[in-house]
C-alpha cells in the first residue's frame, strides 16, 4: 500500500521527545521511533518523490539517513541546543550532484508546533554564493528571478530578504533590482498546522505547494550548474 500519511501518534511522539530527552529514554523507545518516525519518513520519500518526480524526474528521492532522510540525534558540537535528540524532523528532494544542503532542492520538517515546507538554497556558501553573484550580473537572470520572487509573495508565500545591508564588490546602485546582490540565500517558506501529516491531504496538499514553488526551485537549479562548470 502507498504511502497516505503518518500515523496519529507520530506528533505526540515528538512531544514525548521534548519532555523526554536524553539518551538512555530514546533508547529505550526506539520501537516506537522507528514505527512513528523512521519507516514512515521512508514510506513518504518514496511515495513523494514519485510525485515530484514528474515535476523535476532528476530530483533525489532516496530513503535513507543523511540524504533525504536527516539524522533524529544533534549534533551538540555545532548547535546551541544541547539536547541530544531532535524533535524536528526534516526531508529534502534536492537536484544535481552537489551536497544536498547546497542543491535546489524542495524541503520540510515538521514539529509539535508546525509543518513548514520550502523550497530554494537556505544558506549560499562561499563559492556558490561568488556563482549567484556572477549569474545575476546577466540581466536577464535578474529579471527573472525578481518576476519569480514577486509573483510567490503575491500568493502569499514568504520569500527571503536581502542579508546584506552593502552591496558586494563588482555591483553598484544603478543597477537594475540591485536588491538580489544583497541575497545569501534564496529561499521560500510556508508554514501549515503540523497535524496535517496526518491529514489524507498531506501529499496533495504538499504536491499543490511544491507546484507553485517549481519555477524558484528551478531557477535556482540552473544557475547551481554555473558552480559545476566552473569547478
Amino acid at each position: 500500500m502507498s504511502f497516505i500519511h503518518y500515523p496519529k501518534e507520530t506528533i505526540p511522539f515528538l512531544r514525548s521527545i521534548q519532555k523526554n530527552n536524553n539518551k538512555e529514554w530514546f533508547d529505550d523507545h526506539k520501537d516506537e521511533y522507528t514505527k512513528y518516525i523512521l519507516e514512515p519518513s521512508r514510506a513518504f520519500v518514496e511515495e513523494m518523490g514519485e510525485h515530484l518526480q514528474a515535476l523535476v524526474p532528476t530530483i533525489n528521492a532516496s530513503p535513507k539517513i543523511n540524504q533525504s532522510l536527516f539524522r533524529i540525534y544533534r549534533d551538540t558540537r555545532f548547535s546551541k541546543d544541547k539536547t541530544p535528540i531532535k524533535s524536528k524532523i526534516g526531508v529534502i528532494f534536492w537536484q544535481g550532484q552537489h551536497i544536498r544542503m547546497q542543491s535546489s532542492c524542495f524541503y520540510l520538517h515538521f514539529s509539535p508546533k508546525e509543518l513548514l515546507i520550502a523550497s530554494g538554497i537556505r544558506t549560499f556558501d562561499p563559492d556558490l554564493l561568488a556563482a549567484y553573484r556572477d549569474y545575476i550580473k546577466v540581466d536577464k537572470h535578474r529579471e527573472e528571478l525578481h518576476k519569480i520572487l514577486r509573483a510567490l509573495k503575491e500568493s502569499g508565500y514568504i520569500v527571503e530578504e536581502p542579508q546584506y545591508k552593502r552591496l558586494p564588490r563588482g555591483f553598484d546602485k544603478e543597477m537594475s533590482l540591485e536588491y538580489l546582490a544583497r541575497m545569501k540565500a534564496v529561499a521560500v517558506f510556508h508554514t501549515l498546522k503540523a497535524s496535517t501529516i496526518s491529514s489524507k491531504q498531506f501529499i496533495p496538499e504538499l504536491y499543490r505547494h511544491y507546484e507553485q514553488f517549481l519555477p524558484l526551485q528551478q531557477w535556482l537549479y540552473e544557475m547551481t550548474l554555473t558552480k559545476k562548470e566552473s569547478d
